[in-house]
């Protein structure tokens, strides 16, 4: 693969085999590669046991699981979007097709432009302008599509003031790259109603369309600073925030600097909205999370944590063998060290009751020390002394 991955184009699914979300995938992933066969796609789909192809996985950059890559050439494209067999195989043929794409008659451009919400558009011939837009393209393909078109195709309300020209098509109007204004969603605030798109109670739907209204609505007010979406459910904002967040709810984040904004009270109306995105901007709404030290030690235990249950939730005896035996191996050790202790202890006390035991007998004295101060208190009697003793001694035998 390593050596021939170069001469095709592949889609690949780095994976763990403990990972939950893995397991999850895997069932679609099957559908992804027989229905992109099916299709006959230029495409390869494959997938990688990444902890067993380590150097390759990490190669590629593979940090969590699943990873998906579209590889292409030297390039590797991260898919980011829902895990669903239609969201993967739409990435798959945007990202393995032409960057840009082009677009020969006002029928193509009406066809495409009902298909897609955001359309981005080159105009003109070949200039600085356009290399920039094939850069961009290149590095934002994964998100959406890119077309080059010439003047005559483009439907008559547009106007450009010269060419060549960059324009996007949003929400039934468009606007003109004029070289000083991006919008750009980093360093932005995004708005989003967390709902089930499967639930069609009136909650989830009113939220859905408080959002709408707001970004149709207040677009002259807020698009400067807010992007407006909505999710199908709460597992990504779940991760992002380290809290659960029960949906349907609205959640502001703050791109720059991973803080976030919930309402104080139930959002019931457009206005409602307004007023909670004014209060954001004035600063009278309480920011949570930020990229802090406590906020990162947090990241990390949090991250060991979902690790750790996600292992145990998808194999109980792996885990039970990758945390118990580093476990029981520090058990033991630790059993050794407390047992030397003791047993040195012990070793110890005997030495002591031993050298004690001697001097005991060193206090005593030996036998011939004992007849030497026997034999020196005799020379310690008069001559007389010795002389009646001698007599004694005589009678006696």
């Amino acid at each position: 693969f390593k050596e021939n991955r170069k001469d095709d184009i592949w889609l690949v699914d780095f994976y763990a085999p403990w990972c939950g979300h893995c397991k999850k995938l895997e069932p679609v992933w099957n559908e992804v590669g027989i229905e992109m066969r099916n299709m006959g796609s230029p495409v390869k789909v494959g997938k990688m046991d990444a902890t067993s192809f380590s150097s390759v996985a990490s190669e590629f950059g593979v940090r969590g699981y699943p990873t998906i890559k579209l590889l292409k050439g030297d390039l590797a494209y991260n898919y980011r979007g829902p895990r669903t067999k239609d969201d993967i195989i739409e990435f798959a043929n945007r990202v393995a097709g032409p960057l840009i794409r082009p677009l020969p008659s006002q029928h193509m451009f009406e066809h495409v432009q009902k298909r897609h919400r955001v359309l981005f558009v080159y105009v003109g011939g070949e200039s600085p302008l356009k290399e920039k837009y094939i850069e961009v393209a290149s590095e934002l393909i994964v998100y959406t599509y890119f077309f080059s078109a010439s003047e005559d195709v483009l439907p008559e309300y547009v106007t450009l003031p010269e060419l060549p020209a960059v324009m996007v098509f949003k929400d039934g109007t468009y606007f003109v790259y004029d070289g000083k204004i991006f919008f750009l969603i980093l360093g932005k605030l995004v708005a989003i109603a967390v709902i089930d798109d499967k639930n069609s109670s009136v909650e989830h739907t009113r939220l859905k369309s408080i959002i709408q209204e707001v970004a149709r609505d207040y677009r002259d007010h807020f698009h400067r600073d807010f992007q407006f979406g909505h999710m199908d459910g709460n597992d990504y904002i779940n991760s992002l925030l380290m809290d659960d967040l029960t949906i349907p709810t609205i959640v502001v984040l703050n791109t720059s600097n991973q803080q976030y904004f919930l309402p104080d009270r139930h959002i019931e109306s457009t206005e409602d909205m307004v007023q909670f995105i004014n209060n954001i901007l004035d600063g009278t709404a309480e920011a949570q999370g930020g990229d802090g030290l406590l906020q990162r030690i947090k990241r990390i235990i949090y991250d060991a944590k979902s690790t750790i249950v996600s292992v145990f939730k998808s194999s109980p005896l792996l885990g039970c063998f990758l945390f118990g035996l580093p476990l029981g191996v520090i058990s033991i050790m630790c059993y050794g060290i407390c047992t030397a202790d003791t047993e040195g202890e012990v070793f110890e006390q005997e030495g002591a009751k031993k050298e004690s035991g001697d001097r005991e007998l060193t206090d005593e004295g030996s036998e011939e020390e004992q007849e030497e101060e026997k034999n020196g208190k005799y020379t310690e009697l008069s001559d007389g002394e010795l002389k009646q003793k001698d007599i004694m001694e005589k009678k006696k035998d």
